[in-house]
């Protein structure tokens, strides 16, 4: 079980080290594309996964990638032996000693679990590295960045991280400013992250705004056949869309009160796709608003399949807000996805969405948690088949001509190609 240990030479050859929480997740298609688009510009991977897959479904983009994926021990006490045998030979790396008392030092200030676990994992990743690793890569500021972190300084390898949304609202202050400082990189996908970032590092340079973008060779061009539902018909009523994970952060239940309050003539239906922890007491929720015969639960889909419902659909409602414990959004890729298919959006002022939605030019915008305000621009969009074209084109071009994942993600390459 050798461990890579830092080259004498920076070898711009080496693998990639990427950590990922977990892997392959439907809800996570922006990273399998960042994936596979940094395999296409040449790059060699090796991934990592802190969890088993637990999706029954793959986007076909998973397909397309060549890493090999190595499954890191998920619960250490229940792979008692493969965790020993890791302390065995990590406990010789030159940064172990380090390693241990940064780890110890953390502990203290989150007594968990989950702080046990990372460090048993760190091991488990130090000494399966791939030879002539270059950087160990985490997707996530928290538990990946955490693992990534001490596994780094046991092996001396540089480390570098991308963050999105959850890891950076949820993660104490004190953490976030240690590994900013520790890094050698980070990337964010919003400007709004970006600048709360660069105010906790003191080495603002180091944070890097890449936008995720999408790929739009799986989602080409689409203009959809011209159409006048207007909610008049009840026979052809109007399909409003959602994709997303039911979660707190997403809103739906916000959703379900604007829909209600929608007037009772007319003529609507919502889809949401997406699996989610709150599915069932959002189905409660329709059952009392009366709403159940209207809405059709997908549950989790296949890239494939979301985009011929985006095709289908009349309007995209992503109705985002702030979780109590903090949790948001940061750029939500179904919002691109969407709009590249010249589907017209309706969405909050949350975190990074202004940054992609030009109100009133290229979709609408409302407070979070606004029921009213979304109930009225949903319902002026849904007697209005002109004004959603209106913005679903403008929408398209701005997608298509500031977010091709393609030129997105040759920022990402360039830093993951180069020395620390």
């Amino acid at each position: 079980m050798p461990a890579a240990g830092r080259p004498n030479a920076f070898d711009s050859n080496g693998p990639v080290a990427v950590v990922l929480k977990g892997y392959p997740r439907l809800s996570e298609t922006f990273i399998a594309q960042e994936l596979h688009a940094l395999e296409q510009q040449g790059l060699v991977l090796h991934l990592y996964s802190l969890r088993q897959p637990t999706d029954t479904k793959r986007h076909p983009v998973h397909d397309e990638i060549r890493a090999p994926v190595t499954y890191l021990p998920e619960y250490l006490h229940q792979h008692p032996l493969d965790i020993f045998k890791a302390w065995r030979w990590a406990r010789c790396l030159p940064g172990y000693s380090a390693a241990w008392r940064l780890w110890r030092k953390d502990l203290r200030r989150d007594p968990t679990r989950n702080r046990l676990r990372r460090f048993g994992q760190a091991m488990a990743l130090a000494v399966s590295l791939p030879p002539k690793t270059r950087w160990i890569y985490a997707h996530f500021l928290h538990t990946p960045a955490s693992v990534a972190r001490y596994a780094a300084t046991m092996t001396q390898l540089p480390w570098c991280a991308s963050a999105h949304a959850k890891d950076i609202w949820t993660t104490p202050t004190w953490e976030k400013r240690e590994k900013l400082n520790e890094m050698a990189w980070l990337t964010t996908c919003t400007r709004y992250a970006a600048e709360h970032l660069r105010c906790l590092s003191s080495t603002p340079d180091k944070i890097n705004l890449v936008y995720h973008g999408i790929d739009l060779e799986k989602f080409s061009d689409f203009s959809p056949p011209v159409n006048s539902r207007d909610g008049s018909s009840s026979e052809d009523p109007v399909r409003i869309l959602s994709v997303g994970r039911a979660v707190r952060k997403k809103g739906f239940d916000v959703l379900l009160s604007a829909l209600a309050k929608l007037p009772s003539e007319l003529a609507w239906r919502w889809c949401h796709i997406g699996g989610g922890t709150e599915l069932k007491s959002l189905r409660l929720q329709a059952a009392e608003l009366g709403l159940a015969n209207r809405i059709e639960w997908r549950g989790p889909q296949a890239q494939n399949e979301v985009l011929a419902a985006y095709r289908t659909a009349d309007l995209f409602v992503l109705p985002s807000i702030i979780a109590d414990d903090g949790d948001r959004d940061g750029l939500p890729n179904v919002l691109m996805e969407a709009q590249s298919q010249t589907l017209c959006c309706v969405s909050t002022t949350v975190s990074g969405i202004p940054e992609l939605i030009d109100h009133l030019k290229t979709g609408i915008l409302v407070q979070p948690n606004d029921s009213e305000a979304l109930s009225q621009s949903i319902a002026q969009l849904v007697g209005d088949p002109r004004l959603r074209l209106s913005y679903g084109m403008n929408g398209k071009k701005r997608v298509r001509t500031a977010f091709d994942a393609r030129a997105t993600v040759s920022r990402l390459r360039d830093l993951l190609s180069g020395p620390s």
